[in-house]
């Protein structure tokens, strides 16, 4: 799909992480990038910042695969993909993702700002 712009990406990036196991295991795999970044300043060991794209990738890719049952958003859009990722963890960390899931939702279903026909997201 093309996209001409991350606000036009946004609603497609959530439905395609519709199913709250999805989200949950990109919130782990994002963690991970956090984890990484501290350990390699920690332990001076900047080949933990390898790790964090690599651990992190793979838990959300698997995620899609065998969870989602769709193809990562990041094989084709993978700047605005990890935009979107770090704002759904920040979403999920302060409790406000079933906000914005909510609204996007009521964004569908008005037929407002999703020309891609975006399915409906599940809070």
């Amino acid at each position: 799909m093309n996209f001409q712009s991350y606000k036009e990406f946004w609603p497609f990036y959530l439905s395609q992480h519709s199913k709250p196991a999805t989200r949950r295991w990109h919130f782990a795999g994002t963690s991970f990038v956090f984890v990484f970044f501290i350990l390699s300043i920690v332990f001076l060991n900047f080949w933990f910042l390898l790790l964090a794209p690599v651990t992190a990738y793979s838990i959300a890719w698997i995620s899609h695969f065998f969870i989602e049952g769709n193809k990562p958003a990041t094989f084709g859009h993978p700047l605005w993909s990890l935009r979107a990722d770090f704002r759904m963890y920040r979403l999920m960390l302060f409790g406000q993702l079933g906000k914005e899931l909510n609204k996007q939702n009521a964004l569908y279903e008005k037929g407002k700002e999703n020309p891609h026909d975006t399915p409906a997201f599940r809070s």
